[in-house]
């Protein structure tokens, strides 16, 4: 997760069921972070930060997603996802529990499921999957709002994603600090070279590395491999997690001779005629040699 614990601060759903694509070059994470501020106040508003901390007392415990990540080979973690900004609808029809049971049951290392509306999810789905799940499930959204670090954990999640991108240093050093008091894990994303390194400053030990650049949605593959290639020798002892890009076998053997220790794969599962299937045959690529 990390290893900093900063003083804690405190911050500041609209929800509709469009999943629009978006063109590239549109600027899409600085539009979306300016939405969730809004989204964030309104939930706060319905749902007060009290009542959310309470909620969670009766939780189960934390299932570490960097555990999980750590296991010998290259794990998958696969991802319940209904729609893509950039792709559009994908599996519109999806049921988030029934899906993310199939993935566990075929070999995935741990669930990611997506919250956010641009993808057509929602809270609900995050609530059905994680009580039924035998492996950590990962909240995929926004976070920009200590907030939401406490909505994640009442909803079951044992990790959230955090993306380096979109927040300033203050802004990631209070949610890693609340993360921390709440006992969730968290995904520390980035993409570009200089956002791994204000990760490793924090202190993160879990880095997703994310081939779409989420501000043009552009994907460069060849160009997270490298980035994943150079965090392994700068930062061995760091878990690293290759995402998006990753549509066969080859590509998760690649990702794993590139030093990643595992794959989040969303779009490729859901558009497989044999979703299972298609991710046994991932989970196998990343056993090979193992």
């Amino acid at each position: 997760m990390y290893r900093r614990r900063p003083a804690r601060v405190e911050s500041s759903q609209t929800l509709t069921e469009q999943t629009p694509k978006v063109k590239a070059g549109s600027g899409f994470l600085s539009a979306v972070v300016a939405e969730k501020r809004e989204e964030v106040a309104a939930g706060r508003r319905a749902r007060p930060l009290a009542r959310l901390v309470s909620e969670c007392r009766d939780r189960t415990p934390v299932r570490s997603l960097e555990a999980a990540v750590r296991l010998p080979g290259c794990g998958v973690v696969a991802e319940v996802k209904r729609a893509s900004p950039s792709a559009g609808p994908l599996a519109p029809d999806l049921v988030a529990s029934e899906r993310a049971l199939l993935y566990a049951e075929r070999g995935a290392i741990a669930i990611s499921v997506l919250t956010d509306r641009r993808f057509a999810g929602r809270i609900e789905d995050l609530l059905e999957v994680a009580g039924r799940m035998p492996v950590p499930v990962l909240r995929k959204d926004f976070l920009v709002d200590p907030w939401q670090v406490w909505e994640s954990r009442a909803a079951g999640a044992d990790a959230a994603l955090l993306i380096v991108a979109a927040l300033r240093p203050e802004e990631i050093e209070s949610l890693a600090a609340e993360a921390e008091t709440a006992g969730l894990g968290l995904l520390f994303e980035i993409h570009a070279p200089e956002e791994a390194e204000r990760a490793l400053e924090l202190g993160a030990t879990l880095v997703g590395v994310n081939a779409r650049d989420l501000e043009t949605l552009a994907v460069d593959v060849h160009g997270a491999l490298s980035t994943i290639g150079e965090l392994r020798s700068a930062a061995p002892g760091v878990a690293l997690v290759a995402e998006s890009g990753i549509a066969s076998p080859a590509a998760v053997r690649s990702a794993r001779s590139a030093g990643a220790d595992a794959v989040l794969v969303g779009e490729h599962l859901a558009r497989a005629v044999d979703p299972g299937e298609t991710l046994e045959q991932l989970v196998a690529a990343g056993r090979d040699g193992a």
